[in-house]
């Protein structure tokens, strides 16, 4: 299956084979000289997309930057579809009881139960809140709404950035809400800002772990909540120093599909937050209550509409959707945990 993913790449390529110089770059040039920088030009593209194709079917591990450059693209050209299918929510879904049925309602509770769970006091709502990774902004709008606080997110993706402001203004939410493309890396925000600081799974996406957990430590105001809710790989048992090589061998070939760094476990995170200090750190496994949302996504990409989406969206989309069924595999075998983490910055002294 994979091969033939890989092959899909290669048809999908084809045209980057005969992408002919600009007329101005050719001027001055004789026939064969000409010829020559046309079949340079040709040769590059060739070697290039043998390249990509031939690291998708290793499961090579990308560079910081390509991950970069690569979440960026994949988000610009899958979550137009994801939001004509599931709407602005661009997270998993809380199911409790688990056969229900309301899946857009069931991850508008998703956000509000985890704020239950992180005791987020409605009697103290937050102020100013950053959502980190925001999507198209579902979260960040219902924070918003919710404790009439500010809400500021950040995502690597311009299409996710430019739509969320779009639905801020359609809600009457744009003096509330604001998105903007930005690394969560090196957030444009100054030091003590955010009362929560607020990610729901794209802490998987980064490449430096304990540099986002820095930058979360940064941006968060002294007794801040912070919140984070990521796809973790499942924590090491005593006497174990590495997964196995058949989990890491799974966990890589989701990462070629979906731009991923290398996973950590919960217990990674509660360790990178009690080196900033952090105060009440808990964790919890939510597994069990999200497993119910990756049959209802597999479900809805069967109907016509779903896979039209899907067929015009591209290689890179199209992969992401195989590679769903990797996540299950990996999910059903207890490597992949749905973890929530939860602190709050130490007081200045």
């Amino acid at each position: 299956m994979k091969l033939l993913f890989s092959l899909c790449a290669l048809v999908l390529s084809v045209d980057a084979f005969v992408i002919q110089q600009p007329k101005s770059f050719l001027a001055g040039k004789t026939p064969q000289q000409q010829q020559q920088q046309q079949s340079t030009s040709q040769l590059y593209m060739i070697s290039k997309t043998v390249k990509r194709v031939k690291d998708s079917i290793l499961s090579k591990e990308r560079s910081r930057e390509d991950l970069k450059i690569g979440i960026a693209g994949f988000y610009d050209r899958s979550s137009q579809l994801w939001e004509d299918v599931w709407g602005e929510h661009m997270h998993h879904g809380y199911y409790i009881p688990e056969d229900r049925t309301d899946h857009v309602q069931a991850q508008i509770d998703l956000i509000d139960e985890v704020l239950k769970w992180a005791s987020v006091d409605p009697s103290k709502p937050p102020t100013k809140v950053v959502d980190v990774g925001c999507g198209i902004g579902g979260s960040s709008r219902h924070i918003a709404t919710k404790y009439g606080c500010s809400a500021q997110g950040i995502t690597l993706s311009p299409y996710q950035a430019n739509r969320g402001n779009e639905l801020a203004k359609e809600q009457g939410l744009a003096d509330q809400t604001n998105f903007q493309v930005a690394d969560a890396l090196d957030m444009p925000f100054e030091d003590n800002t955010f009362d929560l600081v607020w990610s729901l799974e794209s802490g998987e996406h980064m490449p430096d772990k304990k540099q986002f957990v820095n930058e979360l430590f940064r941006v968060a105001t002294p007794g801040g909540r912070i919140i984070v809710v990521t796809w973790c790989h499942r924590d090491l048992e005593e006497g174990e120093t590495s997964l196995t090589r058949k989990e890491e061998k799974l966990l890589a070939k989701i990462n070629r599909a979906y731009y991923l760094p290398r996973w950590c476990s919960v217990n990674d995170y509660v360790e990178l937050m009690k080196e900033q200090g952090a105060t009440d750190i808990r964790r919890e496994d939510w597994s069990y209550i999200i497993a119910p949302f990756w049959k209802a996504v597999i479900k809805s990409s069967l109907n016509v509409r779903s896979v039209v989406g899907l067929l015009k969206s591209g290689f890179s989309t199209q992969r992401g959707a195989y590679a769903m069924f990797l996540m299950l595999r990996g999910f059903n075998k207890g490597l992949i945990k749905f973890g929530l983490l939860t602190c709050t910055k130490p007081e200045e002294k």
